[in-house]
């Protein structure tokens, strides 16, 4: 493990704080164009074509390759206490990974302990990430119980902390019934957060686990068996149908099978809101490990759902990814080592579920996506980063090369291959599930906050240099789409600090007038007490 680069005082930096991109292609979710990007303090501040910039700013000369937004990853498990062990990868080690991989920021899980509270698992959470991260960082908060004190936390992180979405179970121990889960979505669509589910039926999982223990069934290839794809289609269709009841959007995280995403493209043509999340390991692993007889190569590969032995998935999730069926990628980063997935050796349940994906999710899903020919480099944007800006409430501060936008940015060489290996990747974990892989697409630059953090494919991550990003409530793309066109910066031109202010302020006021609203609504129909 290589030691944390320190931050550089203030009164040492210079320079670094201006950096021109040139003769690259600007690519964003809906175009591709070939413009120079200046970046000034963290900020893109000029987008064009002869530039006129101060002098000692660094040039980078990107002729040849894309400058896109640097990935959003909304789905990491860092520092994660789970199953009677904690992930290997902290919040140091998984986003200097990211980083390596072209990620810029992560939104990780507050996940509570039993008897402790929403907002005591925020606080634990803030001060695990604060001083470690390398890139920026956001927060979902998980939902293992419910009740008035549930509630109350949920009001109070949506309106003071910055949290816009939460995470339910459909299975695990600590997974909700139906009853609670219409409370939770309701509760949420009042609130302007995003719910979301893991969706899998627990109650037959359990008796599924029962059954193969007392055949016999002993070893990982047992995980796979006990939860079958029809079992997360269930679940995904049920979650829908509660979600429509109560009017309220639904983000299903880790589509893994052809059935539920098929569950979620009935569901969207029937009418109901719902975003779906699928994993850079269902997009790239085919089920051929489960043929391995090493108990440690199939343990590696144990997460929920997990990856589906039929070999035509990938392909069928990455069309979903396509249609616009499916809208993001994750990679669900729950890193445990080798000795840690022992803890299941005599039980498949005990196997502490997670895989790595951080670092490799970038250029994994430009290798099986636009390498393969069946989504674009823009549409590549919208599914690494744009779309999980917008569902989280984010842009365009993030998800975009546009004026004013967080100088988050890569340079991205479509051309270059690379392999994977655990030999040679940036994580803590000491197996890659991707091992071996030969992926066309590599960051040769990124740029966080406006510092080079990979120079010429040189990690030079900082520690500390991150910073928590607050989601706000009633996300225009989730709650109101028709705002977002007032949303996005401008393509190109020379910034204009009050115009830029008055735009930030515009889009702010957004969410604030959307809650303002509802709560005076929930008050004429309840009442104060309601409230």
């Amino acid at each position: 493990m290589s030691t944390p680069v320190k931050k550089v005082p203030i009164h040492l930096q210079s320079s670094q704080n201006r950096l021109l991109i040139k003769n690259g292609k600007i690519v964003n979710e809906d175009d591709i164009i070939e413009e120079d990007v200046y970046v000034e303090d963290g900020i893109i501040k000029e987008i064009g074509r002869n530039l006129i910039i101060p002098g000692g700013t660094r040039v980078i000369d990107a002729r040849g390759r894309y400058v896109i937004p640097g990935g959003i990853d909304p789905h990491t498990h860092f520092e994660f206490e789970f199953m009677g062990t904690t992930t290997v990868d902290d919040f140091y080690q998984g986003t200097k990974a990211a980083i390596a991989g072209g990620t810029t920021m992560i939104i990780d899980f507050a996940f509570p302990k039993q008897g402790e509270s929403l907002l005591d698992a925020y606080y634990c959470y803030r001060e695990k990430a604060d001083s470690k991260v390398c890139c920026d960082y956001g927060l979902h908060v998980a939902l293992t119980s419910w009740s008035d004190r549930v509630k109350e936390d949920m009001s109070i992180l949506c309106s003071q902390h910055g949290i816009n979405s939460f995470k339910t179970f459909m299975a695990y121990s600590f997974m909700l019934n139906d009853s609670e889960l219409y409370s939770v979505f309701e509760h949420c669509k009042n609130l302007g957060a995003v719910p979301q589910v893991h969706a899998e039926n627990g109650h037959i999982i359990s008796k599924n686990v029962d059954k193969l223990l007392n055949k016999g069934v002993t070893g990982p290839e047992g995980h796979e068996m006990s939860r079958p794809e029809e079992v997360e289609a269930e679940a995904v269709n049920r979650a829908c149908t509660i979600a429509h009841q109560v009017d309220s959007p639904l983000y299903v995280v880790h589509v893994m099978s052809k059935s539920a995403g098929f569950a979620i493209k009935q569901a969207r043509e029937r009418g109901v809101q719902v975003i779906g999340e699928t994993l850079v390991a269902g997009l790239a692993c085919d089920g051929s490990h489960y043929k391995n007889p090493c108990y440690n190569h199939l343990a590696a590969h144990v997460l929920s759902p997990p990856i589906r032995p039929d070999k035509t998935t990938p392909q069928f999730l990455m069309n979903l990814l396509a249609q616009d069926i499916l809208q993001l990628t994750g990679s669900d980063n729950c890193t445990f080592n080798k000795n840690q997935k022992e803890m299941g050796a005599k039980n498949f349940s005990k196997i502490p579920n997670g895989v790595n994906g951080v670092e490799d999710r970038m250029s994994v899903i430009w290798e099986k996506g636009v390498q393969s020919g069946i989504i674009d480099p823009m549409r590549f944007v919208a599914i690494t980063s744009t779309n999980a800006a917008k569902i989280f409430n984010i842009f365009p501060r993030k998800g975009c090369i546009a004026i004013g936008s967080d100088a988050d940015v890569v340079i991205w060489n479509p051309n270059k291959t690379r392999i994977i290996s655990a030999k040679t990747h940036h994580q803590a974990v000491d197996f890659n599930i991707f091992e071996g892989m030969e992926c066309h697409g590599v960051p040769e630059y990124v740029i966080v906050n406006g510092r080079v953090c990979v120079d010429e494919e040189q990690l030079r991550a900082v520690q500390g240099h991150g910073k928590f990003v607050e989601t706000p409530v009633f996300a225009p793309f989730v709650y109101d789409p028709e705002k977002l066109s007032d949303m996005r910066s401008a393509k190109n031109g020379t910034i204009n600090e009050i115009e830029l202010s008055n735009k930030l302020a515009k889009v702010s006021s957004i969410s604030n007038i959307l809650m303002v609203f509802k709560i005076h609504s929930l008050i004429d129909r309840t009442g104060a007490e309601g409230v």
